[in-house]
C-alpha cells in the first residue's frame, strides 16, 4: 500500500485485493456485541470537508471510531475557511496539532494531491472525494459489494471480478464515481460499459479503459451489475438533456427493464437516490438493489483502508481475532 488513498488509478490489483480482503475482516466486527478494536487508539484523524456529505461523513466517521481513533470533524461552513482561509494555512494548523491522517471532500479536483504532496502536512491523505475527479473508497465498496454478491463472501477472498459484466448509467460526465469505478474495476478485470446521452459523457471518454453505449435496453441482458448514477443538476449550468420525463423514458431502471437483466443480477447506486427519475421505487426497494448494503460496506472498506494506511500492510485477520 502507498502513503496515501488518491485515486482509484493509483491501486494496483494486489493493493486492490488486500484492501477488500481486509474489508471481509472489518465486516465481522460489525456482528459482534462490542464493535471495536484498538488497532488505532491514540492516531489522530480529522474530517476535512469542504462540500456536504451525509453517507461520506458519517460512514468515515463510524470507521474511525470502530478503530478506536480520536476524531475531529472539521467543516468548512462555520469555520475560517469561510473566512477566506486557505487550504495550505488549514493544512499548517492541522499539522501543528499533529494528526496522523486526513480524510478530505473538497469541490475542486486535484486538491487532495496537493494536500498529499504539498508537504504542508506530514499525515495520510485520504480522498473522500474531488470535483467532478475521483472517490476511490466508493469504488471500493462498490468492488466489495459486487464480489460479495457475484463471488461470494468465503469463496471470494484473494479474488477480483475478472470477467464480469458492469453496466454504469447516467451522468457520467458529472461524476466522480464514474471515474473511480472505471478505473478499480479495470485494474480488478471488470468489463465495463458506460451507457449515457451523448451530452453526459466527458471529452476524452473514448481513452477510457471501457466501452459505451447510448442504448440501456441493449445492455441489461448482458450485465452482471447495473449501476445508476444521479443526475447531479447541482454541477451543471446548461439544458443537458431535454426533460425528465425523456431522460427517465431512455435512461431510468424500471420493473420492466429490471426484468431483462440476468436473474443473479443486482442494482447498485451510490445514494442519494433521486428515486422517479433514474430509478424508480419498485427497482430502489427490490432484493436486487444493494444499496443499503453499499452504506453498510462502505464502514467495513473505510476501516481497512485506515488500518492498512496507519497500522499495518498484513491482512487484519490477527487483529480482528483478538477480541
Amino acid at each position: 500500500m502507498q502513503r496515501h488513498l488518491i485515486s482509484a488509478a493509483d491501486l494496483s490489483r494486489d493493493d486492490a485485493v488486500l484492501i477488500l480482503d481486509t474489508a471481509e475482516e472489518m465486516a465481522r466486527v460489525a456482528d459482534r456485541p462490542i464493535k471495536k478494536l484498538p488497532t488505532l487508539r491514540g492516531r489522530t484523524v480529522v474530517n476535512l470537508f469542504f462540500e456536504d456529505s451525509t453517507r461520506t461523513r458519517i460512514s468515515f466517521e463510524a470507521a474511525e471510531k470502530r478503530l478506536s481513533a480520536d476524531v475531529i470533524n472539521f467543516s468548512a461552513k462555520g469555520s475560517s475557511v469561510s473566512k477566506g482561509e486557505s487550504l495550505k494555512d488549514t493544512a499548517q494548523t492541522l499539522e501543528a496539532m499533529g494528526v496522523d491522517a486526513v480524510v478530505i471532500r473538497h469541490g475542486a479536483s486535484g486538491a487532495p494531491y496537493r494536500l498529499a504532496t504539498s508537504g504542508w502536512i506530514d499525515a495520510a491523505v485520504i480522498n473522500a472525494g474531488d470535483g467532478t475527479h475521483q472517490h476511490p473508497t466508493q469504488a471500493l465498496l462498490d468492488a466489495f459489494t459486487m464480489r460479495r454478491r457475484l463471488v461470494g463472501r468465503d469463496a471470494g477472498l484473494g479474488q477480483d471480478l475478472a470477467g464480469k459484466r458492469i453496466t454504469i448509467v447516467g451522468d457520467v460526465l458529472h461524476s466522480r464515481v464514474a471515474r473511480s469505478n472505471v478505473d478499480l474495476l479495470h485494474t480488478l478485470g471488470a468489463e465495463v460499459t458506460l451507457v449515457a446521452p451523448p451530452t453526459l459523457l466527458p471529452v476524452g471518454v473514448e481513452t477510457w479503459p471501457c466501452a459505451v453505449s447510448y442504448d440501456l435496453d441493449s445492455t441489461l441482458p448482458k450485465s452482471d451489475a447495473v449501476m445508476m448514477l444521479r443526475v447531479q443538476r447541482e454541477r451543471m449550468n446548461a439544458a443537458f438533456f431535454p426533460t425528465e420525463r425523456e431522460y427517465s423514458r431512455r435512461y431510468g431502471l424500471d420493473g420492466e427493464r429490471m426484468a431483462k437483466m440476468p436473474e443473479h443480477a443486482i442494482v447498485m447506486h451510490p445514494g442519494p437516490m433521486v428515486r422517479g427519475m433514474e430509478i424508480t421505487a419498485e427497482v430502489a426497494d427490490s432484493g436486487r438493489c444493494t444499496v443499503v448494503e453499499q452504506v453498510a460496506n462502505g464502514v467495513s472498506i473505510r476501516m481497512a483502508v485506515l488500518y492498512l494506511l496507519l497500522g499495518g500492510n498484513e491482512p487484519a485477520q490477527t487483529r480482528t481475532e483478538e477480541k
